[in-house]
C-alpha cells in the first residue's frame, strides 16, 4: 500500500491517469449491470443476456486490429480523449432504452460502446511505460489492475443497488458523465517526448496499410514465444471466462431470486478476490525470479479452475461468494505478472498491437463462450454449465505447463522502448 501512494504522490501523470480510471470504470459496472438487469426484466429470459455479452464482445473484435494499428501510429493521448469522448455520448443515450419494446436499442449501443473502447484501454496500456519509470513500472501496473478491480467492486455492488434506488436511467447518466471525467483527465498528461510511439523514420512507415501492420504485430508476438504464452494462456482463461459473464447473472437472479442485488453481491465479491489476488502479486513481483513466478503462475492459474468449479457446485450463498472470490484471486495474481512481463519486453513500437491483439483474442474467445452459455442455459441448469465452464478454464494450467516444457518460458531481455532492438522476420521460428 505504501507502494502505491509513494507513486500517486509523486507522478502527476499516473496521479490523473488512475483518477480518471477509478470514476470510468466505476461507471462502466453502473452500466452493466444495469443494462442485463434490465434486460432480464424486459424479457424473463437468460438467453438475452448472452445476446448482450455477444454483441458487447463482437464489436471489440472487429475494432482490436484497428486499434492496435492506429494506437503504434498516432498520438495515443487522442486517442484516448477521443475514445472517451465518443463512450460518453453513447452512455448517454441508453436512456432511450429502458422502455420494453425498446429493448433492441441495448443491442445497439451496446455495440457501439465496446467499439470504442479498445481506442482507450489498450492506449492505457501502452502509455503506462512512458508516464512511470522502470523502477515504478511494476508497482503502476499492480495499481492500475488493483484499480480495475476494485471499480468492479465498488461499481457492481453501487450499481445494483443504484438501479433499484434511482432507476435505471440513473446509473446510464452517471457512465456518461464518468467518461467525460476521465478525458477531462487524460487531457492533463504531459510529457517531454509526447504520446506517439517511436518509430524508425522510414518511408514506408508515412503510408497506413492496417493489414499490413497488424500482421506485422503478429509476426513480432510469433517471434517471441513468451509473449505467445502469454496470449495463448489468456485464450485458455477466456474459455470459461466468457460463460463467467453469463452464470453471475443467472446465479444473481435465476438460482438465487435476489434480483439486481444479488447479481452486483456475486460480482461484488469477484472483484474483493480480485483485489487480494493484485495486493499479493505486487508483493511478489519484484522479489522472486522468473523461475519461481512461473511456478507461482502455474499454482495460480490451478486455484483459479479449481475454485470455479467449486463455486458452481455450492449451495449456501455465502460459499458462493467465498469460491468465486478465490477463483478470481489465482485469475488476479497472473494477470498482473503476466502483463506487468508484456509492459517490460514489449517495444513501444508494437506495444499497442500487442495488448490490443491479445484484447481481441480474449474477446473472440469469450464470445464463442457466451454463446455457448446462453444457448445451454435453455437445456440445463446454471450449476453444470459453471462446472464445464471451470473445468475450461483450469486449461490454463495445462496451457502454461506446456509452454514451459516446450521451453517457450524463456525470459527475453527487457527492450525499454527502442523498436530497433527487435527484429522481426517474415518467418519466425515458434
Amino acid at each position: 500500500m505504501a507502494g502505491f501512494l509513494n507513486l500517486l504522490r509523486r507522478n502527476r501523470n499516473y496521479r490523473y491517469t488512475w483518477l480518471g480510471q477509478i470514476v470510468s470504470e466505476v461507471g462502466d459496472h453502473f452500466n452493466t449491470v444495469a443494462v442485463f438487469s434490465l434486460a432480464l426484466a424486459n424479457t424473463g429470459s437468460g438467453l438475452v443476456v448472452s445476446g448482450l455479452m455477444i454483441s458487447r464482445a463482437l464489436p471489440m473484435i472487429l475494432a482490436g486490429p484497428l486499434a492496435g494499428v492506429l494506437l503504434d501510429r498516432m498520438d495515443r493521448k487522442r486517442l484516448m480523449i477521443a475514445s472517451d469522448l465518443v463512450r460518453a455520448a453513447v452512455a448517454a443515450m441508453f436512456v432511450l432504452a429502458t422502455p420494453p419494446e425498446r429493448t433492441w436499442l441495448l443491442y445497439v449501443l451496446s455495440a457501439l460502446l465496446m467499439f470504442a473502447s479498445p481506442f482507450f484501454t489498450s492506449g492505457r496500456a501502452a502509455i503506462l511505460p512512458a508516464i512511470t519509470t522502470p523502477e515504478e513500472l511494476h508497482t503502476a501496473n499492480s495499481l492500475t489492475k488493483t484499480t480495475q478491480w476494485s471499480a468492479l467492486t465498488a461499481g457492481a455492488m453501487l450499481g445494483g443497488a443504484a438501479a433499484m434506488k434511482f432507476g435505471y436511467e440513473g446509473a446510464f447518466v452517471f457512465n456518461a458523465l464518468s467518461f467525460l471525467f476521465s478525458a477531462a483527465c487524460i487531457a492533463r498528461l504531459k510529457t517531454s517526448q509526447g504520446f506517439r510511439p517511436q518509430r524508425r523514420a522510414l518511408d514506408e512507415s508515412r503510408v497506413l496499410r492496417p493489414w499490413h501492420e497488424y500482421m506485422e504485430g503478429l509476426r513480432y508476438m510469433r517471434s517471441a514465444p513468451l509473449l505467445m504464452a502469454i496470449g495463448l494462456v489468456h485464450v485458455g482463461w477466456a474459455s470459461g471466462g466468457g460463460a463467467a459473464q453469463i452464470l453471475f447473472t443467472l446465479f444473481g437472479e435465476v438460482v438465487y431470486p435476489y434480483g439486481p442485488a444479488g447479481m452486483g453481491t456475486i460480482w461484488g465479491f469477484a472483484g474483493l478476490g480480485l483485489l487480494f489476488g493484485g495486493a499479493l502479486a505486487n508483493w511478489i513481483g519484484n522479489r522472486l525470479s522468473f523461475e519461481r513466478l512461473k511456478t507461482v503462475i502455474t499454482l495460480c492459474f490451478a486455484v483459479h479452475g479449481l475454485a470455479y468449479i467449486a463455486f458452481s457446485q455450492a449451495r449456501p450463498f455465502w460459499l458462493v461468494l467465498f469460491f468465486i472470490a478465490l477463483s478470481r484471486a489465482g485469475m488476479g495474481v497472473t494477470a498482473i505478472l503476466n502483463t506487468t512481463l508484456l509492459l517490460r519486453h514489449v517495444p513501444d513500437a508494437y506495444r499497442g498491437r500487442v495488448f490490443a491483439t491479445i484484447e481481441s483474442l480474449v474477446w473472440g474467445v469469450m464470445m464463442v463462450s457466451m454463446a455457448a452459455a446462453g444457448y445451454a442455459s435453455g437445456h440445463w441448469d446454471p450449476r453444470t454449465i459453471g462446472a464445464v465452464a471451470g473445468i475450461l478454464s483450469s486449461s490454463t494450467a495445462l496451457i502454461w505447463l506446456a509452454a514451459d516444457w516446450k521451453g517457450w518460458l524463456v525470459e527475453p531481455p527487457p527492450v525499454g522502448v527502442e523498436r530497433e532492438e527487435v527484429e522481426v522476420h517474415d518467418h519466425p521460428a515458434v
